[in-house]
């Protein structure tokens, strides 16, 4: 009896964790209807000026999610998963934005996510920018914070190369190859982001902040940042 008591226990625990697992997944999916598909994070200047092509979009998006604000946005999940302060971890992340545009795609998404959650769960849930939404919607979860920040971290790498995809010669194949090699690097930057303290919080892509500014003045644009 107790050895059918045991299992019984791990059966339920191992559905709970695939049923957390599937909901974030589903939460983190580019099928999520959040509007992600609008923005490019400046991509779309530096492709209209030529600067990115489909022969370096890949160090271009590497660069970005290493030091610039995908990895900055990681942490913010992080912190918000861990009980942080969800006031003081928005006033940061808005305070922190490079443009106006980062601050309107920050809100944006982070007002579809809620309006999302809080339809599915049926909870009130407050706006919050994007990461911090994040953090919040995934703390109940049984998933790793590991976990939650690399399938983040994946969404903004495809979003930049859905982006260039739809601009650039660029086929579908070439795009998930690319996104395919990814994927050690993005569970690095995740591990990393997992125990960053606060106060170590930072970005530096000054050539993305740049092109994230000059297409807020971009005369045709097919992306909103």
């Amino acid at each position: 009896m107790a050895r059918i008591s045991g299992f019984t226990t791990m059966a339920t625990g191992f559905c709970i964790a695939m049923d957390d697992r599937l909901r974030l997944v589903q939460m983190l999916s580019p099928a999520f209807p959040i509007g992600g598909f609008a923005y490019s994070q400046g991509l779309e200047q530096v492709m209209a000026t030529g600067q990115v092509t489909a022969d370096n979009l890949e160090d271009w998006v590497c660069d970005v999610l290493e030091f610039g604000t995908p990895q900055m946005d990681a942490v913010i999940v992080a912190q918000a998963h861990a009980a942080g302060d969800p006031d003081q971890l928005s006033d940061l992340i808005r305070a922190m934005a490079s443009c106006a545009e980062r601050e309107i795609e920050l809100m944006e998404q982070g007002r579809a996510f809620c309006a999302l959650v809080a339809g599915i769960t049926g909870e009130t849930v407050s706006v919050r920018p994007y990461p911090v939404a994040v953090g919040l919607a995934t703390r109940g979860l049984a998933v790793p914070v590991e976990e939650v920040l690399a399938l983040f971290l994946h969404g903004a790498a495809a979003q930049m190369i859905s982006a260039a995809t739809r601009f650039l010669p660029m086929g579908q194949t070439r795009a998930q190859a690319m996104l395919a090699r990814l994927s050690s690097r993005i569970g690095a930057i995740a591990q990393r982001a997992a125990v960053m303290p606060l106060e170590d919080i930072s970005s530096f892509t000054p050539g993305a902040d740049m092109a994230a500014m000059r297409h807020e003045t971009l005369e045709v644009r097919i992306f909103r940042t």
